[in-house]
């Protein structure tokens, strides 16, 4: 077995303060650990995911972030870029003062913009989004533990960003709050695809309020969900349910890790280029040893 020991940092994303948003492991130098190992530290530290920061083999990429689940890896995901971009700022692993780079990850290059301010507001610009199927008000009801009139009447879909996720909307914050799903019920909805996360939101002024159930990610409810979150905004934009082209979405706040995801919606001639944003709070620094 390999020995060493590896620094790492645990953040809270999509957050200013400690002990809320989505908690992220970042490993700031994987190079000598396989992918075998990288998974066997995020099943160890079992957090929602844990990141590993490598060398970029892609011209024009400042480094590559590989991100696992405590049971496999992801091609992309937001609060990990994020949470990573952050950590590089702070080591000085980019030239002070830089507002955009990019991370190369499984799914491509990832670029990271930066809003300057008391705190950096650390933006990722959402990969291209795919569409799939569209699913019956009365099953995504049946799994949520809904009625049917708890529902929107948008067509629930399936949208992915990176990670496949089935977007229901709901009519209010109360409804959210009582959905809950269950092994069954994802797998009722998932079928013979990969695994996907359920996405439930209801529209409010300030954007959305939402929850995110990942169970195929070995995660029973996801505190803050970036990836996801700029298929969110295509879906409410698509279906005339965004404020406007600047809002939030406030998830985790049912599971007492509120977290809010800034959202920001660019024109250019007729597309619609997403960006996810959010504050990080830096919480631990740690060394682990592997004999």
């Amino acid at each position: 077995m390999n020995t060493g020991k590896y620094s790492y940092q645990v953040v809270d994303v999509f957050t200013q303060r400690p002990l809320e948003g989505n908690p992220l492991a970042v490993f700031t130098n994987g190079t000598d650990l396989d992918r075998e190992k990288m998974q066997s530290i995020a099943r160890e530290l079992n957090l929602s995911m844990t990141a590993f920061m490598l060398p970029s083999s892609e011209p024009g990429c400042d480094a590559r972030l590989r991100i696992f689940t405590p049971t496999r890896e992801l091609a992309f995901a937001g609060h990990p870029t994020i949470g990573a971009a952050y950590v590089m700022l702070t080591l000085g692993m980019v030239t002070p003062g830089t507002e955009r780079f990019v991370l190369q990850e499984e799914i491509g290059p990832v670029p990271v913009r930066v809003e300057q301010g008391n705190r950096p507001l650390i933006w990722l610009a959402t990969p291209r989004i795919h569409d799939g199927p569209v699913y019956a008000h009365d099953l995504c009801a049946r799994v949520l533990g809904l009625e049917v009139s708890d529902l929107l009447p948008c067509a629930p879909q399936w949208l992915s960003a990176g990670n496949p996720t089935v977007f229901i909307g709901l009519r209010n914050k109360e409804a959210v709050d009582r959905a809950t799903v269950d092994i069954p019920g994802l797998l009722e909805l998932q079928g013979a695809s990969e695994p996907i996360c359920i996405f439930v939101f209801a529209p409010v002024p300030e954007g959305a309020y939402s929850r995110v159930f990942a169970m195929g990610n070995a995660i029973i409810e996801d505190p803050a969900t970036g990836a996801a979150t700029g298929a969110l905004v295509e879906y409410m934009t698509r279906h005339n349910l965004a404020p406007g082209t600047r809002f939030v979405s406030e998830q985790g706040t049912r599971m007492k890790r509120r977290s809010l995801l800034h959202v920001r919606i660019h024109a250019y001639t007729g597309l619609r280029e997403i960006e996810v944003g959010g504050y990080v709070t830096p919480l631990v620094q740690a060394q682990m040893q592997l004999w």
